[in-house]
């Protein structure tokens, strides 16, 4: 068995578990961080256009309805960190990472019927378990302390999140079949980089007067959470079941939740709700995987 995409998708999670961390020492805009960590993100995928002929190639034969589709994959990546961004500012690390990460409730089953990648027993119990986690942690740790302002808010565009978020793995497992990741990561980071711009201009978001120490983090979550993250996670997309990958993601917030408590910037302290629901959902994803196999 070849365990180089499960080594992928490994460091993918890691990677992108410092996302929110970043975001929230970070004194930009919600919009604004979006905007800038695809920006750079994009642009650091740029070389393998510019450079790779073979890249520029398949750019240009797509056939038009993955581009379209592509195309549209870049909204829902946008609309996924304008929510999610955003939700930050309203509630906890911990809610806000794991609800933005609870879309195997939407993956799953729409993998299963529409993708025929049958789930086994184990792994729709490790999905169940998973959820079941994340529904304790939600419902144990909904009251509002600290710098949390409103956690309601939070909570619900973190879930809108979510939801963009399983739109965007079903889709990108769909395309990556068949289009190499350097195209699909240019094309799709690079739709969503403009939709984000559009929506800096339309709420006012501020996109030139920003500290050099946010444009410092803007660099490193591009390198860290999206070439790290995204990009190798999209990737693993063509290799794993979509349904393994949307759990696997679970295994963010936990690393979120930690990096949240022992950064002093941020020093938030986990709850033991929030540990025993975290054991919980790393039983899911550990459930989930076991019976996994890597697509030829």
């Amino acid at each position: 068995m070849d365990k180089k995409p499960y080594i992928a998708l490994f460091i993918s999670i890691v990677s992108v578990s410092f996302a929110a961390i970043l975001i929230k020492i970070s004194s930009a805009d919600s919009l604004s961080i979006a905007f800038y960590r695809l920006l750079f993100t994009t642009l650091l995928i740029l070389p393998f256009v510019i450079f790779f002929k073979k890249t520029r190639e398949e750019i240009k034969k797509l056939p038009r309805k993955t581009l379209l589709i592509m195309i549209g994959i870049g909204f829902i990546l946008a609309a996924h960190f304008a929510f999610w961004v955003t939700s930050l500012n309203y509630t906890s690390v911990a809610s806000s990472v794991i609800l933005v990460t609870a879309h195997p409730i939407l993956v799953g089953p729409v993998s299963h019927f529409f993708f025929k990648e049958r789930l086994s027993i184990i792994n729709s119990i490790g999905i169940i378990v998973s959820v079941a986690g994340v529904i304790i942690l939600v419902l144990l740790n909904r009251q509002p302390e600290g710098e949390i302002i409103d956690p309601l808010k939070g909570n619900i565009l973190a879930i809108l999140g979510g939801v963009m978020a399983g739109l965007y793995i079903l889709g990108g497992r769909k395309v990556r079949k068949t289009v190499s990741v350097a195209s699909y990561a240019f094309i799709v980071y690079g739709i969503s980089t403009v939709i984000l711009l559009f929506l800096c201009i339309i709420f006012s978001s501020e996109l030139i007067n920003i500290s050099v120490t946010d444009f410092e983090i803007f660099i490193v979550m591009a390198i860290v959470a999206g070439l790290l993250g995204h990009t190798l996670y999209n990737w693993s997309l063509k290799h794993v079941r979509a349904s393994l990958a949307s759990v696997a993601l679970l295994g963010e917030p936990i690393g979120s939740t930690l990096w949240a408590m022992l950064i002093p910037a941020i020093a938030q302290i986990p709850s033991k709700y929030t540990v025993f629901a975290g054991a919980i959902i790393l039983l899911g994803i550990y459930l989930t995987a076991r019976k996994a196999k890597t697509l030829i």
